[in-house]
């Protein structure tokens, strides 16, 4: 007979490390799963080094069978969110289980956490928010995930719906070949807006990072702002997330738009340094580094990360612009493909455009829901 789970609140550095290093023990014989620096991941769990945890409390557990660690989900209170939104939703995130078993009980020490502070519901997996890795992977696990994209074994749907949870909202990833032509009708509407607004399309400026970081955090804040479950990024949490990653900017992956002056669209690309980090397993030795760092030439596909359009211009028909004008910057670089990611599954504005572009909605993240 197996020894019962007991669910332990993470205490110490010791257990930290075990935290973050359980995600690479579990997912280790997935082929298309890519580790991640284990340094950022301890620093993204670390208060000290991220500003999310300024307005949100967050427990981070351990499932141990004996003397074994058989998963780890982390509890998380995100007071911001729930001013934002006028909700009473507890969050998990960091979700790793063995079996339905180990699954089932750090899903249901976590509901008790939410309880305890009065929450009426507990959404997920939230990594820890929207802002940052969100959704669990239900469709598209033959290939490999992007740059700060989630990853998971295909079970962990039916151990997740078992205790309860059901569908709140669909993410989608779409996926373009940057050698394909651009159709006509999408060009043509490029064209048009361009001729009749006073648009100015530009490269964004890597010696002014912290101008253009700023700005960009405005702006997507405003285009943003009614999307579903969206939190404004603090000028800390944003700032730390430009901050690590850019070292692997490349101003070519970035176009923004703007009308006297005043930057009211914006597309940023990342290139996706997944394909550098698989085989790592995200530990950074002289050698992993060496590794990394001459794989890097050989990354050919980016991310956009970033679309977004001021509420007020969205009637102009950006979209099709920044799509083309992102095409044309990319043409003559080493990038072949282009994933659009994430996309809330009910965002006609972007989800018609890249479907429009010819674009394959190729992965599907789901967010739970359960009431308490």
């Amino acid at each position: 007979m197996r020894p019962a789970i007991a669910v332990r609140a993470v205490s110490g550095r010791r257990d930290l490390r075990r935290f973050v290093d359980y995600a690479y023990e579990r997912n280790a014989d997935d082929l298309h799963w890519v580790p991640p620096l284990r340094m950022s991941e301890r620093e993204r769990l670390m208060p000290a080094k991220n500003p999310f945890f300024a307005h949100a409390e967050v427990a981070l557990l351990l499932a141990w069978r004996g003397d074994r660690i058989v998963g780890r989900i982390a509890a998380i209170d995100d007071h911001l969110h729930n001013r934002t939104h006028g909700d009473n939703v507890g969050m998990f995130g960091f979700f790793e289980a063995e079996d339905r078993d180990a699954a089932l009980a750090l899903l249901a020490e976590v509901e008790r956490w939410a309880r305890a502070r009065g929450r009426a519901a507990v959404r997920g997996p939230v990594n820890p928010s929207l802002n940052e890795s969100a959704g669990l992977l239900i469709d598209g696990f033959d290939t490999n995930p992007m740059l700060l994209m989630p990853h998971n074994p295909r079970e962990y749907s039916s151990h997740i719906e078992s205790a309860g949870y059901a569908k709140a909202k669909d993410l989608f990833a779409w996926l373009y070949d940057l050698h394909s032509g651009v159709p006509p009708v999408v060009q043509k509407l490029a064209e048009r807006v361009r001729d009749r607004e006073r648009i100015v399309v530009r490269r964004l400026e890597i010696a002014e990072f912290a101008r253009e970081v700023e700005r960009i955090r405005a702006l997507y804040s405003a285009a943003w702002a009614n999307n579903w479950g969206f939190v404004p990024p603090t000028g800390d949490e944003f700032g730390r997330l430009a901050r690590e990653l850019k070292p692997i900017f490349d101003p070519r992956c970035a176009v923004c738009a703007e009308v006297d002056g005043r930057m009211v669209a914006c597309a940023v690309a990342l290139p996706d340094i997944n394909q550098a980090l698989k085989g790592t397993d995200g530990r950074l030795f002289p050698r992993a580094l060496i590794r990394l760092l001459l794989r890097n030439r050989y990354i050919d596909q980016v991310r956009l990360l970033l679309l977004g359009i001021l509420p007020e211009y969205r009637p102009c028909g950006l979209y099709p612009l920044l799509l083309v004008e992102l095409q044309r910057q990319l043409r003559a670089t080493p990038y072949r493909r282009v994933e659009f990611s994430w996309v809330l599954e009910d965002n006609r504005d972007i989800n018609q455009p890249a479907e429009l572009a010819g674009a394959q909605c190729y992965k599907r993240y789901r967010i739970y829901e359960k009431a308490l």
